[in-house]
């Protein structure tokens, strides 16, 4: 190995977390190294090419949206929280606008405007940018790293591995970094689809594709045991569920779990004291005329009596109390058995990784080899949808260019 590196920093990876490490490391010369012809392949296609960079909420109220491992982000989000990303494109000349429900983009709605801007600053920083090299090997000794690609190899004190997950594939996120993370000895959490649309067994909805419920109540059912709950928009698709209430929830589903999901937004004892209510005030209504105060799509409630077997008009004083139970489950705790879990191709976010309990939070440095850092997606991190994932790409990058900026 040569005895003064080439470059102070190599970067693997030129995804979101990858392109601001090295839009913010000033110490010395750095290098991305970036497999595909172009770099950036998956923020293009953020936000169905819109790019939400991040969200407008408070910080504090970020957390929650990173599921179990919230905690080790905390340091990088007050670092460099959605504010900070949002005026460090601002003062790039970015102008940004936020949508009714807190996501923020820039103006143009055009991902191709976060991209450049990245490469730009990158130049300005004079970052070189290799693209179309596939890295094939690294390994470390004499406190240098040796890092190897099919057409030539390269030397460095520092290696930041940023080359996200597994979801979307096509763009690059195949897994090289846990190849590589795991040959240094780091422990991986099983990769795992997130952000993902289900597939139902046996799914009576497809005629309702595009039908979505407002803030639907989700409970999470394993061997017969509720294990988790939820709450968001929910989404009837030809094959099964999708939206955001399922896509964020999705990193805790099994193939085989059942969702019990409430279509009314009445509990149980509410909708029964409802219905009982007005068939004793005015029986002979037909019973299907309860269903206007429940907010429930028609093309559901249709749907609904079809499953039931109970005729939409029979008069509500002629409902049969196993007849009342069978629509109050339908509608209330409607069960839907996951098929399968949607895979790396469709899903948006990877979970599991690189563990945490590996990495500095505060530096993103690696606990067992000495100058190698992580950022973005390689980590055991997903958020849910509507720009966290990027804004924990960003931050975490952040720390890992302000610690090696910072390196004597």
């Amino acid at each position: 190995m040569e005895k003064n590196p080439e470059y102070e920093t190599i970067i693997i990876g030129a995804g979101p977390a990858g392109l601001f490490t090295g839009s913010n490391i000033v110490k010395g010369r750095t290098l991305i190294l970036e497999k595909k012809e172009l770099p950036g392949r998956k923020l293009m296609i953020s936000g169905s090419g819109q790019c939400n960079f991040t969200h407008d909420g408070n910080i504090n109220e970020f957390y929650r949206h990173y599921g179990d491992n919230y905690a080790f982000l905390k340091p990088a989000l007050k670092a460099f929280t959605n504010r900070d990303a949002i005026a460090w494109f601002e003062k790039r000349g970015v102008e940004t606008i936020t949508d009714k429900n807190g996501k923020v983009f820039p103006r143009s709605l055009k991902a191709a405007e976060i991209l450049n801007t990245l490469l730009k600053n990158c130049r300005e920083r004079q970052t070189e940018i290799k693209t179309g090299l596939q890295v094939t090997d690294i390994s470390s000794a004499e406190d240098h790293f040796t890092v190897k690609t099919g057409f030539r190899t390269f030397t460095c004190n520092n290696l930041v591995l940023a080359t996200g997950g597994l979801s979307y594939p096509s763009t690059g996120s195949t897994g090289d970094g846990f190849a590589f993370a795991a040959k240094a000895g780091h422990t991986l959490v099983e990769p795992r689809p997130a952000l993902s649309p289900v597939f139902v067994r046996d799914y009576q909805f497809a005629p309702l594709a595009g039908v979505s419920l407002d803030n639907a109540a989700i409970r999470l059912f394993r061997e017969n045991r509720e294990i988790r709950n939820h709450r968001g928009d929910t989404g009837f698709t030809h094959t099964g569920l999708s939206g955001p209430g399922i896509l964020d929830f999705s990193r805790h589903f099994k193939n085989g779990d059942t969702l019990k999901i409430n279509l009314c937004k009445l509990d149980e004892a509410a909708f029964e004291k409802q219905f009982t209510g007005l068939a004793n005030a005015n029986g002979k209504l037909p019973v299907i005329s309860f269903f206007k105060n429940t907010c429930m799509p028609r093309s559901l409630v249709r749907a609904i009596f079809d499953m039931s077997g109970i005729p939409s008009d029979k008069p509500l004083a002629e409902i049969s109390k196993k007849s009342r139970k069978t629509l109050t489950e339908l509608c209330c705790s409607h069960p839907f058995i996951i098929d399968k879990v949607a895979g790396f191709n469709t899903a948006m976010a990877t979970c599991g990784g690189v563990s945490l309990h590996e990495v500095d939070p505060h530096t993103m440095k690696s606990g067992l080899v000495k100058n190698l850092f992580f950022a973005g997606e390689v980590l055991d991190i997903d958020g849910d949808t509507g720009g966290y994932n990027i804004q924990a790409a960003f931050s975490t990058a952040w720390m890992a260019a302000q610690a090696i900026n910072r390196k004597g």
